[in-house]
């Protein structure tokens, strides 16, 4: 097994009487691509806030270790800062400025002022952006602000990318060029998806975790995953 760039040790979130996270244990090894699934409640979308500082551990709650880094008591900006680019569920996008201006303003964090307009060009051709580029955010459909929000991830170069729902809102030919999006993103960063579009998933041909009352109920190949009858029982049910 790779060396993990992102570990959980016995993670646990509790919110009053409620376990939403109970013990996980995770491992993402180099340049890996993970896609995380499970019925709703069942824990995930917790788990991914846990991983990027959005949910603070409470003491004795487990570890979460990036490289190697003990990460429980940092925020997003702090874990954004080691190289991590986050893509939260809700579009977190300026609106009131254009889809060059977002990505100028996100490639400034990384680079110096001379790379910045390389590398929001870059930017643009990768994500497909050219036909929006020069449009105010706020205009735009969701599924248009979901790529300008992964496309400021990327602005950024992170070597370690996590992704909430970005399927949410796009259909048909978007979906199609995100998941070769993801593919492109994985030749040099490890990836962790959050979703619950089982066809977006089966598209990904990742490896899957799935969790389940909070906790992880299997691991493996999608193909395997998602035959597996405790899966369909819990999760996928008869739409399969």
């Amino acid at each position: 097994m790779s060396e993990a760039v992102v570990e959980t040790i016995e993670l646990t979130k509790r919110f009053g009487g409620v376990t939403a996270v109970d013990r996980v244990n995770f491992r993402l090894g180099e340049r890996e691509l993970r896609c995380l699934i499970g019925p709703n409640g069942a824990g995930k979308s917790t788990f991914f806030k846990c991983l990027t500082g959005q949910y603070p551990l409470d003491h004795g709650s487990g570890r979460i270790l990036i490289r190697g880094n003990d990460v429980g008591g940092l925020r997003p900006h702090h874990i954004v800062r080691m190289g991590v680019g986050i893509k939260t569920q809700v579009p977190s996008v300026m609106n009131g400025l254009t889809v060059m201006e977002n990505l100028w303003l996100a490639a400034r964090r990384t680079h110096g002022w001379d790379r910045c307009g390389s590398e929001v060009q870059r930017v643009v051709d990768e994500v497909g952006l050219g036909d929006i580029a020069r449009r105010t955010v706020g205009e735009l459909a969701h599924g248009q602000r979901q790529m300008v929000e992964i496309g400021i991830v990327l602005a950024q170069e992170p070597w370690l990318v996590l992704l909430d729902e970005p399927a949410a809102g796009i259909t048909g030919a978007e979906v199609e060029r995100l998941v070769n999006l993801i593919g492109q993103i994985n030749k040099t960063a490890s990836v962790i998806v959050v979703d619950h579009d089982m066809e977006f998933v089966r598209m990904l041909g990742a490896d899957i975790t799935v969790f389940y009352q909070g906790a992880v109920l299997t691991e493996g190949h999608v193909d395997d995953v998602l035959a597996d009858a405790r899966v369909r029982e819990v999760y996928i049910g008869n739409r399969a």
